[in-house]
């Protein structure tokens, strides 16, 4: 269609559509003015202002900032404090200058609207796929009641709930006693760890010890959580206070015991730490500590007294027998721990004298509580030598574990000896197809099998 040059001004003066001219509105201008719009709509939803002075608390129970930090935190966790400072910089309108225009960076506009800038900013669904980790702004789309999560008018239940999932929240409103043990009741009926802890973390922080303590008097499942909870931190002086109160029937022996053996074991760390310290001492020298024996079970501290303390004597605290007869360590479980400290040291002369007895008359005799068959299994695990070995194999009492445990170990002397007791031909014949040609194994056999005093059985 053609148009006279006078027609064409009527048309583009008269149009809803303008021409291009420089003394328009900047695109960029619009664009920003848009995305401010999107930004400060979230305030309906989100107002922190208020409470950025009190502390919060996780479910582990460490504080973790202000509300104003929760909420960035739960929209968005990897955003950092100079890429917020940026977007406030960006929606800042009181001295408007035009911006840069780098390469491989993003407009909120165009992330919020999801258009594209030829040469300069990506598109929302590249953004997304080049940095799948950031998020700049806090999901639009979401519910404005989910926004109550960071209110302080929780109840005691409600901020129970809230602990075991995972949110953030502020114990700090509890004040009185009255809200802090109702806290702590309903930690303790959600039967979750991690909320019981975190509570008593806030209760030891907020309460004295003499309330804290006559508190849990009663309550021995959160009891039993805080002496866990001070066991892994280490805290020993509280721990020992602890340890002075009335506790249930069925526990008060098993608590008695634990306070004895701590007390022990601060002893013996105390004293240890300056032997080893001094570098006097072959033991220490040689096989340094790898860990402090504080805290630690009793079980494994009678194999720290066994590897470090065996020929004490028994008045001293860390004697293992003095261990043994104040725990009242049964037999098995003292013989199996020393046994396995001293095959590890390789104080062969030690195995020996533990299980060697001896009678009224003088005679002396093998006996082993846990059976020989677990001996040998140890000594072999400690790398004892073929002949202590042979002599534990020999002390076992079942003739098929004994051959068993003889051909797993190669302890050749003892199969053969025993198939020649067994007068068993066809096994010994087939037990010298194991053993190396030409070796004195292989001799032993050979000479075994032509003895003309032995009556096979086949």
């Amino acid at each position: 269609m053609n148009r006279t040059k006078g027609d064409e001004e009527e048309y583009w003066n008269s149009s809803k559509f303008k021409a291009f001219t420089f003394d328009d509105e900047d695109d960029e201008l619009s664009q920003l003015k848009e995305s401010k719009r999107a930004v400060n709509s979230l305030r309906d939803f989100v107002d922190d202002d208020d409470d950025d002075d009190l502390e919060r608390v996780s479910w582990s129970g460490e504080p973790v900032g202000s509300i104003s930090w929760s909420i960035k935190e739960t929209a968005g966790n990897s955003v950092s404090n100079h890429e917020r400072e940026q977007l406030k910089s960006r929606n800042s309108f009181s001295s408007y200058t035009p911006l840069p225009k780098p390469a491989s960076t993003y407009s909120l506009s165009s992330f919020f609207r999801g258009r594209t800038r030829p040469g300069s900013f990506q598109s929302l669904s590249d953004a997304l796929s080049d940095a799948p980790a950031k998020s700049y702004a806090p999901e639009l789309g979401r519910p404005k009641g989910e926004y109550r999560d960071y209110s302080n008018d929780w109840s005691p239940s409600d901020t129970v709930r809230r602990l075991r999932k995972g949110k953030v929240c502020s114990l700090e409103r509890f004040r009185s006693l009255q809200d802090k043990l109702q806290l702590l009741e309903e930690a303790v009926s959600m039967h979750d760890g991690n909320v019981i802890t975190a509570v008593l973390i806030f209760l030891k922080r907020t309460l004295s010890k003499e309330i804290l303590f006559r508190e849990l008097e009663v309550r021995q499942v959160a009891l039993r959580h805080l002496i866990h909870f001070l066991k892994e931190i280490g805290d020993q002086k509280l721990l020992l206070d602890l340890f002075s109160l009335p506790f249930s029937a069925e526990d008060s022996a098993h608590i008695q015991d634990h306070y004895t053996l701590l007390e022990r074991q601060i002893i013996i760390e105390a004293n240890d730490r300056h032997l080893e310290s001094a570098g006097q001492t072959e033991i220490f020298r040689k096989h340094p500590r790898k860990a402090s024996i504080l805290n630690m079970p009793l079980v494994t501290t009678l194999f720290y007294s066994c590897f470090y303390h065996y020929t004490e004597a028994e008045g001293t605290f860390s004697s293992p027998v003095n261990l043994k007869k104040t725990f009242k360590i049964p037999d098995k479980q003292y013989v199996l721990t020393a046994l396995a400290a001293r095959a590890k040291l390789r104080a062969w002369h030690d195995v020996d004298a533990l299980f060697t007895t001896k009678n009224w008359l003088g005679y002396t005799k093998k006996r082993a509580p846990i059976g020989f068959h677990r001996v040998v299994e140890i000594l072999h695990k400690n790398s004892a030598p073929v002949q202590i070995l042979q002599e534990y194999v020999n002390l076992v009492e079942d003739v098929d574990t004994k051959l068993n445990l003889a051909t797993k170990f190669k302890c050749h002397d003892v199969v053969i000896d025993t198939c020649r007791d067994l007068k068993d031909r066809q096994q010994l014949l087939a037990y010298r197809s194991k053993v190396d040609k030409g070796s004195a194994e292989e001799e032993k056999i050979d000479a075994v099998l032509n003895s003309s005093q032995i009556r096979w059985k086949n």
